[in-house]
C-alpha cells in the first residue's frame, strides 16, 4: 500500500515539475508516462483521469496555503501583520511551486475538465474571504478607517496576487513575484 502512496505521490511530483518548463504548453499523459519511464496504463493504476491527478495537484495547493492561512491568523494578532503575512506566503508559495503557479492561474488547466478550474475558483474565493476577515480585524481594531470597505480591499488585495502570479508564470519564471513587494505594500497600507 504504500508502494502506492509513493507511486502516485511521483506521478504528482512529475507532473508538478513538468509545469514548471517555460514553454510546455500542455501536459499529456503520454509525456508525463515518458518522463515517469512506465506506460500510460501504469498511470491509470493510480489515477482514473487526468482530471483526478490535477485534483490531486489542487489539494496540495489547498493543503498548503490554508495551513499557512490558518497558522498566520492564529499566531498574529495585528490584522494589518495578518494581511501582509498572508501576501507574503501567497507569494512566496508560487516562488517555490513554480508549477503550482501554473495550476493556480489556469495555464495548466486550460484543455483540461472545466470542474478543475471551478475548484480553484473557489480556493481563491477562500483566500478573498481570508484577507476579508483580515481587514475586518484591523477596522475593529483602528488600524483602517471605520468606513474602509473591506470588501474591496480583500478584492483588491487577491487580484494583486493573482496578477504577480500571472507575471510570474508569464515571464517563464523569471519575474519573482515578490519583486518590489516593500513599495506595493506601503501602497496597501496608504
Amino acid at each position: 500500500m504504500a508502494k502506492t502512496g509513493e507511486r502516485k505521490a511521483q506521478i504528482l511530483q512529475t507532473l508538478a515539475a513538468m509545469l514548471e518548463e517555460p514553454k510546455v504548453e500542455r501536459v499529456t499523459t503520454a509525456l508525463l508516462a515518458a518522463r515517469l519511464d512506465v506506460s500510460e496504463a501504469a498511470l491509470y493504476r493510480h489515477f482514473a483521469s487526468k482530471a483526478q491527478m490535477f485534483e490531486g495537484l489542487i489539494e496540495f495547493i489547498e493543503q498548503t496555503l490554508f495551513s499557512l492561512v490558518n497558522r498566520i491568523q492564529a499566531d498574529e494578532k495585528d490584522a494589518m501583520k495578518q494581511v501582509e503575512s498572508t501576501l507574503i506566503a501567497l507569494l512566496g508559495f508560487a516562488q517555490k511551486n513554480p508549477g503550482m503557479t501554473r495550476v493556480l492561474t489556469g495555464d495548466a488547466l486550460v484543455h483540461e475538465d472545466e470542474r478543475l478550474q471551478l475548484r480553484v475558483n473557489q480556493l481563491i474565493d477562500r483566500l478573498e474571504a481570508s484577507l476579508r476577515q483580515s481587514a475586518r480585524l484591523a477596522v475593529t481594531a483602528g488600524q483602517l478607517p471605520a468606513d474602509w470597505d473591506v470588501g474591496a480591499y480583500a478584492t483588491t488585495l487577491i487580484a494583486y496576487v493573482i496578477g504577480r502570479w500571472h507575471l510570474f508564470a508569464k515571464s517563464g519564471f523569471k519575474r519573482s513575484p515578490t519583486e518590489g513587494w516593500p513599495q506595493h505594500w506601503r501602497v496597501f497600507t496608504a
